[in-house]
């Protein structure tokens, strides 16, 4: 089971600056590689200060640039915002620079409050996207493309530059089961996320995507499923109590923005109450101790995970941060490189 290192982009305290909140990720991609994460992502929301990244492909150049072999994922690109006859460019582009490092994570888009605002509402973001992901890979794919469609209806055009990578590589993200199942057996690596839930969640969508490994065939077992968690390997019991808490916090708002109202101020998310104890949400996620952060993961590599993706920045220091990657890097990405887990 691989290890890939998110990029949460979470700026509770907008006086830090920009500067050197986009400093910090890229210092973080940096440790990344040197720790032996597989891969380092990147997410894509506009006008929060929650998951903050308003063009993914330009940080993942620049993570490229300062990097030698991580790969990078977009995680996840929210298709139905762009004109996917430039974005295809961009994406040539971006695979170009990275040198082919670039792995395209795309999605529907999860926060109505962003979409509404950015003129796509949600409710026909899931159409706007399938019609969006055929037209991207067409233009990937051949130098002639013309499209007529809902949504997009043009004569034959080539995107210039092509890109080096044949095909680029794509995942896609999905929560639903029938999503997973169809996004695997279409061939996509699948990216997958329980937030806050239980195991027995984990499992069905784990599940799912087997599903649709099988009918896809050969070509489905050199797919890949990744699982984000919010992650935070706690140097003592007191330590994971106090995380914990700022986790809380970080879900408050992310909640707002996901299931809640969108409630946002300057650009600042607000906090709403959760249903979700404290002591629930302790349960659920992956911010702990060594040992219990073993036995947590060895769920993941016993069901057939094949990556962990860990979203490790929910309100804490970038000192304590970084700490948590090291004690990461040190102890947990070694042992399930070492261990023979075998798969349910």
């Amino acid at each position: 089971m691989n290890f890939n290192h998110f990029l949460t982009s979470y700026m509770p305290n907008t006086n830090i600056g920009s500067k050197a909140h986009f400093d910090n990720m890229l210092n973080e991609s940096v440790i990344a590689e040197k720790l032996g994460y597989s891969t380092v992502s990147i997410p894509e929301h506009h006008l929060i200060n929650i998951l903050m990244m308003p063009s993914p492909l330009q940080m993942a150049v620049k993570i490229a640039s300062i990097t030698k072999k991580i790969n990078i994922t977009t995680g996840i690109v929210v298709l139905p915002l762009h004109d996917m006859r430039t974005y295809a460019g961009d994406v040539s582009t971006a695979d170009i620079l990275t040198d082919g490092r670039l792995i395209l994570g795309v999605g529907r888009g999860a926060f109505p409050w962003e979409m509404k605002r950015l003129g796509t509402p949600i409710e026909i973001s899931k159409e706007k996207f399938t019609e969006s992901l055929d037209v991207l890979q067409l233009l990937l794919k051949n130098k002639e493309v013309s499209y007529q469609g809902k949504f997009y209806d043009f004569e034959p055009l080539t995107i210039m530059p092509r890109p080096i990578s044949n095909p680029v590589q794509m995942m896609v993200a999905a929560m639903n089961l029938e999503s997973i199942k169809d996004a695997a057996k279409r061939g996509f690596h699948v990216q997958s996320t329980v937030l806050s839930g239980t195991k027995d969640l984990l499992l069905s969508r784990v599940n799912a995507f087997k599903e649709g490994c099988e009918i896809l065939g050969e070509k489905g077992k050199l797919l890949k499923l990744s699982m984000q968690r919010m992650a935070y390997l706690a140097k003592d019991d007191i330590d994971a109590k106090e995380k914990i808490k700022m986790a809380y916090e970080y879900y408050k708002r992310f909640d707002n923005m996901f299931t809640g109202p969108g409630k946002v101020k300057e650009g600042s998310v607000e906090p709403l109450e959760r249903e979700q104890s404290l002591e629930e949400l302790k349960e659920n996620l992956l911010i702990c101790t060594l040992n219990e952060m073993i036995d947590k993961l060895s769920v993941y590599a016993e069901t057939g995970v094949d990556e962990v993706i860990l979203s490790s920045s929910f309100g804490q220091s970038h000192n304590d941060l970084i700490q948590s990657m090291h004690r990461i890097g040190e102890n947990v990405i070694p042992y399930f490189k070492k261990s023979n887990i075998q798969v349910a």
